[in-house]
């Protein structure tokens, strides 16, 4: 049963609530200007408590705020992988963070991210750190909490432990290009899935799950509006909604699709078993293409297409607005933090070609002008 107090000129409203253990909590709020107000925030939060949520307040320590939060609100729309990443930044404040949400401030957090950071490598810290602010900002967007205690909030890391994005120069991607080109056989489907990910950028799981009424061969088109689930063999949503996205291609890519039309099957890479190769075949193929081509790259994997097809774009001065939508990202942030190896090689070699360009604007002859000093 909801309290509601009036508390000077503004209202309060109060609900209680169980978790598993059988232990009984409260939800407050306060600072309504009516009471009709309070009762509606009281009405909400029983509501949720009867469907099946569990309620959140400022004494819940972080990890289970932030675990609560993420099964409550993002669990349904995340795919298999990223889940697994959620798990582990809720791991790393089980560990290192167990403080009352409400407790936290600035120096606690950024006591955390020091101690946590200092053994990882900067892409870890930064993706636990987007994932902990999301669950802040709506924490306080809810009343549990009074402060945004990341906003600006500088990360620790361990330099050594950053990775660069693997990719394949211009000289090797071609290379692998052109073998793929004369060693395809529309029987199986692993090359043409390597070509389309040079090509497009797009992820495996984006990939396999193409069908035939995804390609527009008029307006040289892909459109990516689901993935494919190896385990059960199934469709299922991108890995989130900036991921559904229509690729502009090249005719050439095209062409070499089109020749899977003999299959004669809605998936445009079902092979001679009737089954879309797998993340374990692919990458087979990949590692015996490579060796072929004479490209050592231990560490190169079916995702590295994908980077090289970004490093390909940045090579040619394509904008990297258009790099993001491409790949399916919510906004640039997200390509230039991935990105950002690649991003600092091209902005040396363009700003090479700016010195030289105000070189020759500062060097030639120009006309004599008259000045009024």
């Amino acid at each position: 049963m909801a309290s509601i107090t009036k508390r000077g000129n503004k209202w309060q409203a109060r609900v209680s609530y169980y978790t598993s253990d059988q232990k009984r909590h409260f939800k407050n709020k306060s600072g309504f200007a009516t009471k009709k107000e309070a009762m509606k925030w009281a009405t909400e939060n029983e509501s949720a408590i009867n469907n099946g949520y569990s309620l959140i307040n400022a004494d819940t320590p972080f990890d289970e705020y932030f675990w609560n939060w993420f099964e409550q609100f993002k669990e349904s729309n995340v795919s298999e992988r990223t889940k697994a990443t959620y798990k582990q930044a809720f791991n790393a404040l089980h560990k290192h963070l167990r403080m009352p949400i409400g407790k936290i401030n600035r120096k606690v957090y950024r006591y955390f991210l020091s101690t946590y950071g200092r053994n990882h490598a900067k892409s870890t810290v930064s993706k636990y750190n987007s994932l902990y602010h999301a669950c802040v900002k709506e924490a306080l967007y809810d009343g549990d909490i009074k402060r945004d205690f990341i906003e600006n909030v500088d990360l620790v890391y361990d330099k050594t432990k950053s990775r660069k994005v693997d990719y394949l120069s211009v000289a090797d991607m071609k290379k692998l290009y052109s073998y793929i080109n004369q060693t395809r056989d529309h029987h199986f489907t692993a090359k043409y899935m390597i070509l389309t990910a040079l090509l497009t950028g797009a992820r495996l799981g984006e990939i396999q799950a193409l069908t035939w009424d995804d390609i527009n061969f008029n307006f040289k088109t892909i459109t990516i509006n689901k993935a494919w689930y190896e385990p059960t063999k199934s469709f299922k949503d991108t890995k989130n909604e900036s991921s559904n996205r229509i690729i502009r291609v090249n005719k050439g890519l095209l062409e070499i699709l089109s020749e899977l039309k003999s299959n004669q099957h809605e998936q445009v890479f079902i092979n001679q078993y009737k089954t879309v190769p797998t993340s374990a075949a692919v990458n087979k193929t990949l590692r015996e293409s490579l060796a072929a081509c004479n490209i050592d790259k231990k560490g190169f994997h079916f995702h590295s297409l994908r980077h090289t097809h970004v490093a390909y774009l940045l090579s040619e001065s394509v904008d990297i607005y258009a790099i993001a939508k491409r790949l399916g990202h919510s906004d640039v942030t997200t390509t230039t933090r991935v990105y950002s190896y690649l991003i600092d090689e091209y902005k040396t070699r363009t700003d090479n070609l700016i010195e030289q360009s105000l070189n020759r604007f500062s060097t030639q002859k120009s006309p004599t002008y008259e000045f009024n000093l």
